[in-house]
């Protein structure tokens, strides 16, 4: 697929809501969608709802590191079109939290040139290629509530597998 296919795909609320149920059924039962992806930023949405809180009516840290892991990980995967077979991984997670989260919060991620430097350095040395990409999640009054920073490994994949 071509990167303007894929932002058009993924920026169409329906196309997205069945990849994630087929893909990702933790994100689509949460009720995650994309607000915007490009090639600069990808930002997505995780709603308040009983199905992403904990039982001290906030957002589960884990719903919140969902979407900010998904967030960074389409900029990657828009990246990757029309690029020969590449791996990707998460490799680690840290998360800070600032605000209570009892309200739809939208992760961002501003990354979009740098991981393609990065992915592009993966395909043309073959070696593995790492990127700490920064999501930061937001209430709708624009208060900062979370900070969550993805460890990604990006490595061409060898041609015998």
């Amino acid at each position: 697929m071509k990167k303007t296919s894929f932002y058009r795909w993924v920026n169409e609320k329906w196309r997205m809501r069945l990849f994630l149920f087929w893909k990702l059924p933790a994100a689509w039962f949460m009720g995650m969608y994309v607000v915007q992806c490009d090639a600069h930023m990808a930002r997505v949405a995780l709603p308040y709802r009983w199905r992403s809180q904990n039982p001290f009516r906030s957002t589960y840290f884990a719903a919140q590191c969902a979407a900010a892991e998904l967030s960074t990980g389409l900029l990657g995967l828009a990246e990757l079109q029309e690029m020969p077979p590449v791996s990707m991984l998460v490799t680690a997670v840290r998360a800070e939290f600032y605000k209570k989260a009892d309200r739809t919060l939208v992760f961002e991620c501003k990354q979009g040139e740098e991981i393609a430097q990065v992915i592009h350095q993966a395909v043309t040395t073959g070696a593995a290629q790492e990127i700490v990409m920064e999501s930061s999640g937001y209430l709708p009054d624009g208060t900062l509530a979370a900070r969550v920073w993805i460890h990604w490994s990006f490595k061409r994949k060898s041609k015998n597998v």
